[in-house]
């Protein structure tokens, strides 16, 4: 099917802005992928923090209740060498009374220390969980930012392979047909051009005067508009059978 020169170039051109955009929208999107992930790392981080302050709490209450213990131990072995010096039963039962309470109060430091003691095994089992979990978010965001390195690097060489088709092209297209193209691209959000499906335009879906939609179909020297949309419009035609079967090479005369 012959077709405007121009209409060709622009159907291209057309073709190369779509794959330069989706390009861009994928080289756009890697940022944002990775301070996604890098927020769940910081989330595995601020997890394992938590964790370790609570173990450490643990550990400082624990040592607090040991030095406690040891105090009253050290007053009640005081106290004792005091008792010996009692002059009367009075004295003797302050003294005493005084031990009974610093026995009660190593008994609830000692009650405390086994409950901090068991309490400090599932903080422990949870820090050493955080760090084999905050270590492999680390290693999957590294080999993420890698990915997303290579895939940016390839994409930014395909996108300027993609730029010099695209300035070829621009180059041999008429400066009307382009200038009319690229306020299309601008005002239909980056579609310019659409095929003509069953007598409508496909990117509007209004339907085309049957008179227009004759002419489009032979057209061959003008690029025509889509008469709704503005948009460049180009008809192909359906592939029959005889096209196929004219497009093979004889059977008969190559054996």
């Amino acid at each position: 099917m012959l077709m405007p020169p121009d209409l060709k170039l622009v159907i291209h051109l057309q073709e190369l802005d779509n794959r330069i955009g989706e390009l861009q929208r994928e080289v756009s999107a890697f940022p944002k992928h990775i301070a996604v992930i890098e927020k769940t790392l910081e989330s595995h981080l601020r997890r394992l923090e938590a964790d370790r302050a609570a173990l450490a709490a643990n550990q400082r209450e624990r040592k607090s209740q040991d030095a406690a213990i040891q105090a009253q131990e050290q007053k009640i072995s005081h106290l004792k060498d005091q008792i010996m010096e009692a002059k009367t039963n009075e004295q003797y039962r302050a003294f005493q009374k005084e031990i009974d309470f610093c026995q009660k109060e190593i008994q609830k430091a000692e009650d405390r220390v086994l409950v901090l003691m068991e309490e400090s095994e599932p903080l422990e089992a949870n820090v050493k969980s955080a760090e084999a979990a905050l270590l492999e978010e680390k290693r999957k965001v590294e080999a993420e930012k890698q990915e997303a390195r290579q895939r940016t690097s390839d994409d930014q060489q395909a996108l300027a392979a993609l730029r010099a088709d695209r300035e070829t092209v621009v180059a041999e297209v008429k400066p009307g047909v382009y200038s009319s193209y690229e306020r299309l691209r601008i005002r239909r959000r980056g579609v310019a051009v659409a095929e003509a499906v069953d007598g409508r335009c496909s990117a509007c879906h209004m339907a085309l005067r049957l008179q227009f939609y004759q002419e489009l179909r032979i057209s061959t020297d003008e690029v025509m508009f889509c008469e709704s949309c503005g948009r460049i419009l180009f008809y192909n035609p359906p592939i029959s059978f005889e096209d196929i079967a004219a497009a093979q090479p004889d059977a008969a005369s190559h054996p």
